[in-house]
């Protein structure tokens, strides 16, 4: 196992001091807003589910009080996530992928979790002009605003050939 913390903070053995994500990755774990994969690994490049995005967002909002089930069939009620999707679909953060299921396990694209960002942070007016990227015509038009701010805001950029890649896995 890993007795100590490596120089570069992160204690894990897959990001590396100088990676682009190191100081985001140490930030994460250390607000108690993600965990590793596992003690060594924190798996920086595997995609992002709905439950795991839910429950950044929870903890992100201090885990508040969650008063009923999510009532999605494949939401167990000891599910690590169970109160995270209780929570987000009670104030409108997240809704199901069908009137019963919740759908934990699948990806989430870079314009979803835009989506579910833009509306935990209560919906703010975006001055956001995307027209500099190749791929702008390609947002869903329900996750337009939502892209616009969160490149207002610089939680995400543009892959080096000018594409916000919307549809690309978080």
């Amino acid at each position: 196992g890993m007795g100590g913390q490596p120089s570069d903070g992160s204690g894990f053995r897959d990001v590396q001091a100088d990676d682009w994500y190191a100081d985001a990755v140490q930030y994460v774990v250390s607000e108690g807003l993600m965990n590793g994969t596992d003690a060594a690994t924190f798996s920086p490049d595997a995609p992002m589910s709905r439950a795991m995005l839910v429950t950044v967002l929870y903890r992100l909002r201090g885990e508040p009080a969650v008063s009923q089930d999510s009532g999605f069939a494949d939401v167990a009620s000891d599910a690590y996530y169970a109160d995270a999707a209780s929570w987000a679909v009670g104030e409108g953060i997240v809704t199901g992928t069908s009137q019963t299921t919740f759908s934990p396990d699948e990806s989430v694209t870079r314009e979803q979790m835009a989506v579910l960002l833009y509306r935990c942070a209560g919906e703010p007016s975006t001055a956001g002009d995307l027209s500099a990227y190749a791929d702008a015509e390609s947002i869903s038009d329900y996750a337009a605003e939502a892209m616009s701010w969160c490149v207002e805001n610089g939680i995400l950029n543009g892959t080096d050939g000018g594409r916000l890649a919307p549809a690309d896995s978080a």
